[in-house]
């Protein structure tokens, strides 16, 4: 938020502005665990894809939207050029959600379309502020019914998704905006390793490099 000015002049900047930013600094200090876990992740799904699994991604609202900003990335690229990877995107089938929806129980939004696309050896990415989101917990329990791992990025612990998934990045921030700014950090940690995985990247993500990595050079967003 800022000031209100006259027509001409520059926006004051108000202490709301300085809040946000201080709250982002804080958890970038708490941060620094996670930024060993979405590298590790990015070399597991390399992993992953060498042995014919591909990736599933799902989540509510501002979640949803760095779910399939995590499926463009793999479909298409990060930074270098590669071959495709499939990643779908269970928020944006909205055929399917809007089927799944009106005939079943809202908790059967995402689990319903796992159970019909996973398969052994995949991947199943769930974002979720909260980690207390029904259709993204039962998601995760589906999921794992049918040997499709399960990793999670939430918010703080404890939380219900955090129990139910293979591995979780929790993000220790008490904003949700704080903790959806970090999330995007943490993926393209993933993303960048994941490149790394296949000879494309640096051979370190360095966690001074992480605000370089979420924002990579010479690439429309």
């Amino acid at each position: 938020m800022t000031a209100p000015t006259r027509a001409g002049q520059a926006p004051r900047p108000t202490p709301c502005d300085h809040r946000h930013v201080e709250e982002l600094l804080r958890a970038l200090e708490s941060f620094k665990p996670c930024v060993d876990i979405a590298a590790r992740w990015g070399a597991e799904i390399a992993q992953v894809y060498a042995a014919g699994g591909r990736v599933l991604a799902a989540g509510n609202g501002g979640s949803a939207a760095q779910a399939q900003h995590l499926t463009a990335e793999l479909v298409g690229r990060y930074r270098d050029d590669r071959p495709p990877c499939s990643a779908i995107c269970l928020s944006a089938e909205t055929s399917s959600l809007t089927a799944i929806i009106n005939d079943y129980p809202v908790e059967e939004l995402f689990a319903r379309q796992v159970e019909a696309h996973g398969r052994t050896g995949d991947v199943l990415v769930l974002m979720s502020t909260s980690g207390r989101s029904p259709n993204i917990v039962t998601a995760a329990r589906r999921a794992r019914s049918i040997g499709v791992r399960v990793i999670a990025f939430t918010g703080p612990r404890p939380n219900p998704l955090a129990e139910v998934a293979d591995e979780t990045l929790c993000v220790e921030a008490a904003y949700t905006a704080t903790v959806q700014e970090l999330h995007l950090v943490a993926l393209h940690i993933l993303c960048a390793s994941y490149d790394q995985a296949l000879g494309l990247a640096p051979a370190t993500v360095a966690f001074e490099d992480v605000l370089t990595v979420a924002s990579p050079a010479g690439r429309p967003a």
